[in-house]
């Protein structure tokens, strides 16, 4: 094979990024069609890359001449539409999270092990350069043994209301990025979550049932222990910053801004604000995790994102979300595994 024909299921924001990506930047990988149940939208993205379109995403994988599909639709479709893909023989990337439902998951699980094609999880924050190079410093032993890991994520402004009524809310939206950093961060698994939240951003969120601002508090398999704080509104941009500290060190990944100068001057010090959003921030990254993924298919290897990576961070999300609503309880993380 020596290119991976790609459909793609789902013309939103995310699934345009992922095609225009596909189509220029991704070596090995051949764009040929993308469908949306809003067909104009799918038709727009179509013209504008010369690919096909459609509105029902069976048409891509019945075609038999498409490899693999990138699932870019609603969360609530990413499970049904995995299954279906995997009976159809197709290679898989999709979006997070797989469902919020335990049994969703598995039966995904068995149905890409039924069919054995290649399974990845859009966790584009793993390929971002700065923590790459966090995960692979912590990995040789450059700060010793793990300590403490901290994660900041904020957003610049809060989600439409119609969103966060169908997202899962903060901890399976938003966290659930963050939840799977550390792990990648510290090697290890997460067993007890201490969570809280407040409605500090906008009082609809709270009404629709979600928190817009938390603080997570983690204990590893390892002994290390973490700390993940997020909010729905960063007025000064996109906040991303990790740091990982250790028996000989700590090491740190500050935010992306449009250039590193710094302006000294008699009146103040003055730097760029962060970059304003994801697009912005880790369009790289997704270029990044889209070209494992076609390297993946085309060289027959694992995919460096698998399913147990799709399923490890639902679990803590799950259990952070409980421990939320029992006032910050500590709660102990399912014990569940690709194998059972």
């Amino acid at each position: 094979m020596n290119a991976l024909r790609i459909g793609i299921i789902g013309a939103g924001r995310i699934g345009r990024l992922h095609a225009n990506n596909l189509k220029s930047r991704v070596p090995g990988a051949e764009l040929v069609a993308i469908s949306d149940v809003h067909e104009p939208a799918a038709k727009e993205v179509a013209a504008s890359l010369g690919i096909a379109a459609c509105g029902d995403y069976h048409a891509i994988l019945s075609d038999p001449a498409i490899d693999a599909v990138f699932i870019c639709s609603s969360t609530n479709t990413h499970s049904p539409i995995s299954i279906e893909a995997a009976r159809a023989g197709k290679h898989i990337f999709c979006e997070k999270p797989i469902d919020h439902d335990l049994d969703k998951i598995k039966a995904v699980i068995d149905a890409v092990r039924a069919s054995g094609v290649k399974y990845q999880i859009g966790f584009n924050r793993r390929f971002d350069r700065n923590f790459k190079r966090v995960h692979e410093i912590v990995k040789e032993g450059g700060v010793g043994d793990v300590h403490i890991v901290k994660v900041t994520s904020r957003d610049p402004e809060a989600p439409p209301l119609s969103y966060v009524k169908t997202s899962g809310g903060i901890f399976l939206d938003m966290a659930i990025h963050d939840f799977d950093m550390v792990r990648y961060l510290t090697g290890s698994e997460v067993v007890e979550v201490s969570a809280f939240g407040a409605c500090l951003v906008d009082p609809e969120i709270g009404k629709a049932g979600d928190a817009d601002t938390c603080a997570i508090m983690l204990r590893f398999e390892n002994g290390a222990l973490g700390v993940i704080d997020n909010s729905r509104q960063a007025v000064y941009g996109y906040d991303q910053r990790i740091e990982v500290f250790g028996s000989k060190g700590c090491i740190t990944a500050d935010n992306e801004t449009a250039n590193n100068t710094t302006l000294y001057t008699a009146d103040a010090v003055t730097r760029e604000k962060p970059l304003w959003f994801f697009l912005e921030r880790y369009n790289d990254a997704y270029i990044a995790e889209a070209r494992s993924f076609v390297e993946a298919c085309l060289n027959d290897r694992e995919t460096p994102v698998g399913v147990n990576d799709g399923l490890q961070p639902v679990l803590i999300g799950l259990a952070a979300k409980e421990s939320c609503e029992k006032g910050g309880v500590p709660v102990k993380v399912a014990k569940k595994t690709c194998g059972g």
